[in-house]
C-alpha cells in the first residue's frame, strides 16, 4: 500500500480516491478472529444472568426505576478498528465507546500517526494497534479486531470495504454506502463471499425518537399515510472540503445530507418508492459548486398514494425537520437526523378534542446504539437490521433523482431485490 502512504489526512484526501490497496490483500486471508458469545459458565453474555433490579421505592402515580441492562466485560466485548480519523470519528464515533454496552475500540487506521497517537492515549489503544493506509492490511493479523468501521470519502468505500472483508473482518460501513449503486453491489458481494456481516451506519434507524415514531405508523395511530415532507440543509463553507469534490463525494448535498430524507421515509413508512421527480440548483458562479450540486428538491411517489416531498441544500443555513402524515393524524421531528436534541411530537383527535403529545423520551447515543446492534448480530449470527441492501436501495433511489433532475421527467425506480421494508415492518410490528 506504499502508493497511499503516510499522508497527512488533506494530501490523503486528494489523493487517496486514485490509489489501489495493495496486491498483498488479495492473497488468502488470515482467520477471522471469532467473538465467543459463552460466558465461561456457559451462559449468554447478552443474557439476563447479571442483571440487577433495585426495589420499587416511588409510589403508584411514579414510573419504575429500571436499572441499566447488564454490559459485556472489557475483555469480551466486540473490537472495532476506526478507519479515518476525521471529525465524525472524533467527536461523535470514539467518545460513543463509552456509552456503548458491547463494544471497544481496539484499532486505529489514519494517515496522520501524531494524531493518531494521541487518539490511541485517550481510549486505552496500544501503539502496536495503530496503522496508516500503507499498513492497513495488517489489521488481518490482529486478533482484538472484529469489525473494520470505514468512516472514510464516499468515494473510497469500496476499495476499504472489499479489502476489509478479505480480511475476513465485520463490516461497518458509514453512509452513503458508495459512490454508486454499482459500488454498493461489489461491496455486498464481497462481504457475501467472505462470510463476513455488512452494516450501514443508519444511525437514525437506532435512535428513540425515530424508533418512536416508526411504531406509531405501525401501529395505525396515523392512519393511512399520505404525505412525507422533510428537509435536511446545512451551509457548506470551505470549497476545498473533500465532500464537494465529485469523485470522492459522488455528488454533493443529495448523497451526504438528503440521504436521510429518502431513508427516512422508506424507514418510517415501510414502503418502496416507485417513480420520482426532481430539481437541482448548482450555481456556476459559486466556487464551492463547481462539481456538485447545491440544492435538490425531489418529490417520491408510492404506490399506496403516499407521496413525501423533500429538499436539501448545501448552501442554506441548518434546517432539519421531517412531518408524516396521515389519515388520522400528523407527527413531525423537529429537529430531525441531529446526533443530539431530537423532538417528536404527534396530534389528533381524543376525546372530541385535537390534542397533541410530545412523548417523554431518553436521549442514547445514535452511534453506540449502532454499533451494540451489530455487536450483537455477530455475538448471536444475526442479519443486522441495515445490511448492505440497504444502503444499496437507496442509491437506486439517489441515482433515479438525479436521472429526474437532468431530464425533466418521472423517472420509475425498480424494486428492491430481496424482502421489502414493508414485509419487515409486518413482521417487527
Amino acid at each position: 500500500m506504499s502508493s497511499l502512504g503516510p499522508l497527512s489526512r488533506r494530501s490523503f484526501l486528494v489523493n487517496a480516491s486514485t490509489t489501489a490497496v495493495t496486491a498483498s490483500l488479495c492473497s488468502p486471508p488470515t482467520a477471522r478472529a471469532e467473538v465467543s458469545l459463552q460466558a465461561n459458565d456457559g451462559t449468554d453474555q447478552l443474557g439476563k444472568q447479571n442483571k440487577v433490579q433495585l426495589s420499587q421505592i416511588h409510589g403508584p402515580s411514579e414510573q419504575n426505576e429500571m436499572a441499566p441492562e447488564p454490559s459485556l466485560p472489557a475483555n469480551k466485548r466486540v473490537g472495532f478498528a476506526v478507519v479515518g480519523l476525521g471529525r465524525l470519528s472524533i467527536n461523535q464515533i470514539l467518545p460513543a465507546f463509552g456509552a456503548s454496552k458491547h463494544c471497544k475500540p481496539a484499532a486505529l487506521v489514519s494517515g496522520d500517526r501524531a494524531k493518531a497517537m494521541k487518539i490511541a492515549a485517550q481510549y486505552g489503544i496500544p501503539e502496536s494497534s495503530i496503522y496508516d493506509y500503507k499498513t492497513y492490511e495488517q489489521l488481518a493479523a490482529n486478533p482484538s479486531v472484529h469489525v473494520i468501521y470505514i468512516v472514510l470519502p464516499n468515494g473510497m468505500h469500496e476499495e476499504y470495504v472489499v479489502h476489509g472483508a478479505k480480511m475476513r473482518k465485520h463490516i461497518l460501513c458509514e453512509k452513503p454506502m458508495a459512490n454508486s449503486s454499482v459500488e454498493a453491489e461489489r461491496m455486498i458481494d464481497a462481504c457475501s463471499k467472505a462470510g463476513v456481516k455488512l452494516m450501514i451506519a443508519y444511525r437514525q434507524q437506532y435512535e428513540p425518537h425515530n424508533r418512536a415514531l416508526r411504531k406509531l405508523i405501525t401501529d395505525g395511530e396515523l392512519g393511512r399515510l399520505r404525505g412525507f415532507l422533510s428537509t435536511n440543509s446545512q451551509q457548506m463553507g470551505d470549497p476545498a472540503h473533500w465532500r464537494l469534490n465529485k469523485a470522492l463525494a459522488g455528488g454533493g448535498c443529495l448523497p451526504d445530507v438528503g440521504l436521510y430524507c429518502v431513508n427516512a421515509v422508506r424507514f418510517l413508512s415501510g414502503e418502496e418508492p416507485v417513480r420520482v421527480s426532481a430539481q437541482i440548483w448548482q450555481p456556476k458562479d459559486d466556487p464551492r459548486f463547481k462539481e456538485v450540486e447545491a440544492s435538490m428538491s425531489f418529490t417520491m411517489h408510492f404506490t399506496s398514494g403516499l407521496q413525501a416531498t423533500c429538499t436539501t441544500s448545501y448552501d442554506t443555513h441548518k434546517s432539519q425537520s421531517l412531518r408524516m402524515e396521515g389519515t388520522d393524524a400528523w407527527a413531525e421531528m423537529s429537529p430531525a437526523y441531529a446526533y443530539h436534541g431530537n423532538k417528536l411530537k404527534w396530534s389528533k383527535l381524543d376525546k372530541g378534542k385535537e390534542t397533541q403529545f410530545v412523548p417523554q423520551l431518553e436521549e442514547k447515543d445514535q452511534f453506540a446504539l449502532e454499533m451494540d446492534h451489530l455487536a450483537e448480530c455477530i455475538l448471536k449470527d444475526k442479519p443486522p437490521h441495515t445490511p448492505g441492501e440497504e444502503g444499496l436501495q437507496d442509491h437506486r433511489v439517489m441515482e433515479a433523482i438525479y436521472e429526474a433532475a437532468k431530464t425533466g421527467r418521472l423517472v420509475e425506480i425498480a424494486p428492491p431485490k430481496g424482502p421489502t421494508r414493508a414485509q419487515e415492518l409486518q413482521q417487527t410490528a
